[in-house]
């Protein structure tokens, strides 16, 4: 538990404050089954983080995008043009989730600095999923790991988040529903804060950074911080 509140907090996208969810009624019609869902979105940041290892980078949509086929090559299911397509149009525009617009207002309604940090790239032909959910305007800067051709938990993103906000790591704390998330921002001075969605709890680990925070939504992150600001 920190001992004061972070002035910034950061906020991973996928999964955190957008409902990934919402996707499994494409792969259940593409594979027969809701679940790979799951098995897909965990070889995308498996392969994410590949590329930053082996200093390659191709953006978060092409990554996704070949993942999709290559799970059809697994599952010997034909993935085409037009599902890469639907796929991409069903990312841009996954709901958030319920706790998320009431969470995020209580925290910048008491004077948190918001700020976004996504594996996700800009989109220049169109909303991005902030703006489809109806949450970018709630955020200060909405920072993609594009600009640094890296990918999350690469310590370079999360310093160069703040270099562009011009503070220290110390003033940040990076909210995420991801362990590999948390622990990179840790890795680099930020605290963090650990959001329960389905299927992400604490990783119990001697050795590696644990969240500072532990909670099971927005709502009560914000109940959390603001507590501390006294």
């Amino acid at each position: 538990m920190p001992t004061a509140a972070p002035p910034v907090v950061v906020f991973d996208v996928n999964e955190t404050l957008l409902d990934i969810d919402s996707l499994a009624p494409l792969f259940g019609e593409w594979f027969g089954d809701e679940r790979v869902l799951r098995e897909w979105f965990a070889q995308l940041v498996m392969y994410s983080m590949t590329a930053t290892l082996a200093e390659s980078y191709v953006n978060f949509s092409a990554l996704a995008q070949g993942v999709l086929r290559m799970l059809g090559d697994i599952h010997h299911v034909g993935i085409g043009d037009e599902d890469l397509r639907r796929l991409k149009a069903a990312f841009l525009t996954m709901p958030p989730h319920p706790d998320a617009p009431e969470g995020l207002a209580a925290l910048r309604d008491n004077g948190f600095r918001l700020v976004t940090l996504t594996n996700s790239p800009p989109n220049p032909d169109g909303a991005t999923a902030l703006e489809s959910a109806g949450l970018a305007g709630l955020f200060e800067h909405r920072l993609s790991v594009d600009a640094c051709r890296a990918f999350k938990p690469a310590p370079a993103v999360y310093r160069y988040a703040c270099q562009t906000l011009g503070v220290a790591p110390a003033d940040c704390m990076m909210v995420a529903a991801h362990v590999w998330d948390t622990v990179g921002a840790q890795n680099v001075g930020f605290s963090g804060a650990l959001v329960t969605r389905p299927g992400n709890p604490p990783l119990p680990v001697d050795g590696l950074p644990q969240p500072d925070l532990v909670v099971s939504d927005l709502r009560q992150l914000a109940e959390r911080l603001i507590e501390l600001r006294g």
